[in-house]
């Protein structure tokens, strides 16, 4: 595909494995491989999205314009380039929260954005159609507090909808050579309330290893602490609930996906809400 479109492959390096398989190229190019099934209806918006933003000067990852007609079909899976960020260091907290702040002030671009009415229906369909990496008392029990939660969600009173990355994760925030940052990995922007792009920074302490240092360091840039919101307990389960999807989703290819999906399952079926969870092998 790549000797087609002109591009050199030879010696790309993978950076990332998750629900997207990252390679860097030569120059100055980073090719992504999409694993999620819905990803070539979705990436089109993606695409536009992330021109938009980088368009209005939001501090953005861009797509290679160079390369027409993306996102690509290869051998089944929807590819698109973007352009290389060349990172330096980790962004804190701090920066997250600036940034989310401005990108929660965007106006709703012209496109046909998806809605982000519920967040837990990709793990719904994982739990329904990968029986074999689950037991069936696990799918029972996810099923029900999969229901249990939605209802939950739904009764939440949040504020006006806006545009969301939807995955504003730490990882997802680069810092270029010259110190400024970017945000990338926008497969999951949406339409929706900001409470779901905040949500992640404090998850990240429940569960990921972030200290409330950090916590409110990205809820004093943002402005607000999401804390003190009604719903926030709320939020933090549904959050923790997603957070398994991917694996089940994976886990039947995945190792990792494998080792980590029972830690995960395996705490929220005894509701420890503070058991720490990993985002890739550790030693």
């Amino acid at each position: 595909m790549c000797l087609r479109l002109g591009v050199d492959a030879e010696g790309a390096q993978l950076m990332r494995l998750r629900s997207n398989a990252v390679f860097k190229l030569r120059g100055d190019m980073v090719v992504r491989i999409a694993t999620a099934p819905d990803a070539l209806t979705r990436l089109p918006v993606v695409l536009a999205v992330a021109r938009w933003l980088a368009d209005r000067g939001f501090p953005t990852v861009r797509p290679v314009d160079e390369i027409p007609g993306q996102p690509i079909v290869h051998a089944g899976r929807a590819v698109t380039f973007w352009r290389y960020v060349r990172a330096r260091g980790r962004p804190t907290t701090h920066e997250l929260g600036r940034v989310l702040r401005n990108l929660h002030r965007e106006p709703v671009p012209p496109m046909a954005l998806r809605h982000l009415t519920d967040p837990l229906a990709e793990v719904r369909h994982a739990v329904e159609h990968r029986a074999e990496v689950l037991t069936p008392a696990q799918r029972s029990w996810l099923s029900d507090r999969i229901e249990h939660l939605t209802g939950s969600w739904q009764a939440l009173e949040t504020g006006p909808p806006v545009l969301l990355h939807g995955d504003a994760w730490i990882d997802n925030l680069l810092r270029c050579q010259d110190g400024h940052v970017v945000l990338c990995d926008w497969d999951g922007v949406a339409v929706g309330p900001r409470e779901w792009d905040l949500v992640h920074t404090y998850h990240g302490q429940r569960r990921f290893g972030l200290s409330a240092a950090e916590v409110d360091a990205f809820a004093h840039a943002y402005g607000s602490d999401l804390r003190r919101w009604p719903g926030y307990s709320t939020l933090m389960e549904v959050r923790d609930m997603y957070a398994v999807g991917i694996h089940i989703r994976n886990a039947s290819g995945d190792p990792f996906s494998r080792q980590e999906l029972p830690r995960r399952l395996d705490s929220l079926t005894r509701g420890d809400g503070h058991a720490r969870w990993y985002m890739a092998a550790t030693g």
